[in-house]
């Protein structure tokens, strides 16, 4: 969901300041910034290259390439970066078919779901990238992530998208619910034991647990190990018996009125952040912003994030940068990727573009560590996503269609159950519109 929360925060204006990147002779929160010429290949040129890179939404690489370009002064680079984010997939897949692409492109989960089916439209970053960059950069999942099937390394990681539950403290005191992140970490320690604690709520309350029943399904079928197409591109949502338990779990909860009914960031969903219209709702960390955004001052210190999640974790959303094999200078585009991937310089967008970063590095530094988010009760916030980052389960399932079938036929279906269709007869209008999506 990298591409919806790009569209989100483009579309709800939310801006972030860009800071300038940490220079190279300092040491960012324990991690020791690398010399700027140490991931530079051998062979790469030092005459004049110039060099074009295309990214949507902020990953905060304004001031970072401002920076390489000081550090490499035989190096032009042109940001050609959009705030469409909706358009920019489209157009990637319509310039990589052109031989038009930029020398490094932004690709997110949804988007390299899509395009590790087709790896000769990439560099293989095994071959071109500098030497000293190895996947013990990453979290293993996240790497994993970059991979085509075939084994080319497709994209470094550039952030994640662990994912925590958000509760509001003063409705759970209000149900007799504990409050404590520490206490409520046991009531979410499993799918059954949340759902449970649901049946609670709505018992002493009478009002919704969580925001909608995709919000709740899209997470649970995140941690799946094959997810709607299996390892050979098959589209398996009828036959995987996982996706159908989790479908009847989440309906079953929904019929119980622990669906407050509301589509993601519609003008309902924001309306009811602030009200506020349910108790829970799964958030991956670029999800903080919006409930701040939209919760308002007066709910400051109402919400919380809990150190535990159902199944361990989850991720919802992320990017990598990869290279396409037409362009005239693979080499120096690496080199260029894996600095701007590089654990220092992700601090530094997380710092100035609350970019969450997937680099191992850079998840157990004290900067990131330490931080916190005054709106939300508890402290050292993003210690609890970078923990829950390392519990994720498995890298996004492949699929070139399954952004699609998600947002095209499972959602649809999903939101027309929260509404009033019998839940067996929106799992057969989930199946039948993802044939048709896959048969595309």
């Amino acid at each position: 969901m990298r591409g919806q929360r790009r569209r989100t925060v483009a579309i709800l204006t939310l801006v972030w300041v860009v800071g300038m990147a940490t220079a190279c002779s300092k040491v960012t929160a324990g991690v020791p910034v690398a010399d700027p010429d140490a991931s530079v290949r051998p062979e790469v040129s030092n005459e004049p290259v110039e060099l074009t890179v295309s990214s949507f939404g902020e990953f905060g690489f304004d001031a970072l390439l401002e920076e390489y370009q000081r550090q490499h002064e035989n190096v032009t680079i042109r940001h050609d970066r959009t705030t469409d984010s909706a358009s920019y997939l489209p157009k990637l897949q319509a310039s990589l078919a052109a031989g038009t692409a930029s020398d490094v492109v932004a690709i997110d989960d949804f988007g390299m779901a899509a395009l590790l089916d087709q790896p000769d439209l990439f560099a293989d970053l095994a071959e071109v990238g500098p030497d000293d960059v190895s996947a013990e950069r990453w979290l293993d999942w996240v790497h994993k992530g970059g991979i085509a099937p075939e084994g080319t390394w497709v994209g470094y990681g550039v952030d994640i998208g662990p994912t925590a539950m958000a509760y509001r403290t003063d409705l759970f005191a209000a149900a007799g619910l504990p409050t404590e992140p520490s206490e409520v970490a046991a009531l979410f320690e499993s799918w059954d034991s949340y759902f449970s604690a649901g049946d609670r709520y709505v018992q002493a309350t009478g009002k919704p647990w969580f925001d909608s029943s995709a919000q709740v399904f899209t997470v649970m079928h995140n941690q799946l190990e094959t997810g709607y197409f299996d390892e050979d591109g098959a589209l398996v949502i009828e036959s995987n018996q996982r996706i159908k338990a989790n479908w009847d779990q989440v309906t079953a909860a929904a019929g119980r009125g622990q669906s407050a009914k509301l589509p993601a960031f519609m003008p309902e969903w924001i309306s009811g952040l602030g009200k506020p219209s349910f108790a829970t709702m799964p958030a991956p960390y670029w999800m903080l912003g919006l409930i701040e955004a939209h919760g308002g001052p007066s709910n400051a210190g109402k919400w919380a994030v809990a150190p535990a999640f159902p199944g361990g974790s989850a991720n919802w959303g992320g990017s990598y940068l990869a290279v396409p094999a037409q362009g005239e200078h693979p080499e120096e585009a690496a080199a260029l990727a894996a600095w701007l991937t590089a654990p220092e310089q992700q601090l530094t967008a997380f710092e100035t573009a609350s970019v969450f970063p997937g680099q191992v590095e850079a998840l157990e530094s004290s900067t990131l560590r330490g931080a916190t988010k005054d709106y939300f009760t508890g402290e050292k916030t993003a210690g609890v996503y970078a923990e829950l980052a390392t519990k994720v389960p498995v890298p996004r399932q492949p699929g070139a269609r399954s952004g699609e079938v998600q947002q095209q036929a499972v959602v649809p279906a999903l939101q027309a159950v929260d509404t009033g269709l019998p839940p067996d007869q929106g799992w057969q209008q989930a199946v039948t519109q993802a044939k048709q999506v896959a048969g595309r």
